[in-house]
């Protein structure tokens, strides 16, 4: 004979005047139903982006326990933050032999249909990420063949660029001698005319007498 289930049911609503009454009446009563024994109510008030969650924490240190056999929650968006985040969990409480339920949402791993169900999500948690990574990969092939350099930004010593422009030299010719782009060259050479030009400025408005350094 199956042993009787013991249950966590964790709430939650997003804001301090928001109210889990509805979330616990269905899930009680979803318990009562399936002749399960109720080991604890959870409930936070936070965002669902939020993971510094007291309640969900604690719920998930009393799984590791094996303090209960079922977690009962209302809607899936309850519980977790991505479907990454539904993957990762639920892969856990399969390791830890806990069920899973999301009342609202018809998923019941306590059940084979429910089972087939997280099969699905985890295809397509799957699909998910080889889309992301073929966006990333796409992009910086699109990026390489406009010129952009990736990482992080070019350190140019700006007199080294002044004195070989000075010298005559292209921007292409002294992106060759430094080892730098081109684009870098040229932002720097851009940066430092803004530098003079507002070095002049600032003359301009000196006192007799007055040194730039006073204002």
């Amino acid at each position: 004979m199956e042993k009787t289930k013991r249950v966590a049911v964790y709430l939650r609503v997003s804001t301090q005047d928001q109210s889990t009454d509805m979330q616990r009446d269905e899930l009680l009563q979803f318990v009562e139903n399936r002749g399960w024994i109720l080991f604890q109510v959870y409930a936070d008030k936070a965002t669902g982006t939020n993971g510094n969650r007291a309640d969900l924490k604690q719920l998930m240190q009393d799984a590791r326990l094996r303090r209960f056999d079922v977690v009962c929650v209302w809607k899936l968006d309850r519980f977790f933050r991505s479907l990454k985040d539904l993957l990762v969990t639920i892969s856990e409480f399969q390791d830890l032999g806990v069920e899973f339920v999301a009342l609202r949402d018809q998923i019941d791993l306590t059940t084979p249909v429910g089972r087939l169900t997280l099969q699905v999500l985890g295809c397509l948690g799957e699909f998910e990420a080889s889309l992301i990574k073929a966006r990333v990969v796409a992009g910086l092939a699109q990026a390489k063949k406009r010129g952009v350099r990736l990482g992080r930004p070019q350190v140019v010593d700006v007199s080294r660029v002044q004195k070989l422009k000075g010298e005559g030299y292209s921007l292409s010719q002294i992106a060759k001698i430094l080892n730098v782009s081109k684009t870098a060259v040229h932002n720097t050479l851009k940066k430092s005319k803004l530098q003079i030009v507002e070095k002049t400025e600032d003359e301009d408005l000196l006192l007799p007498g007055q040194k730039a350094s006073d204002l």
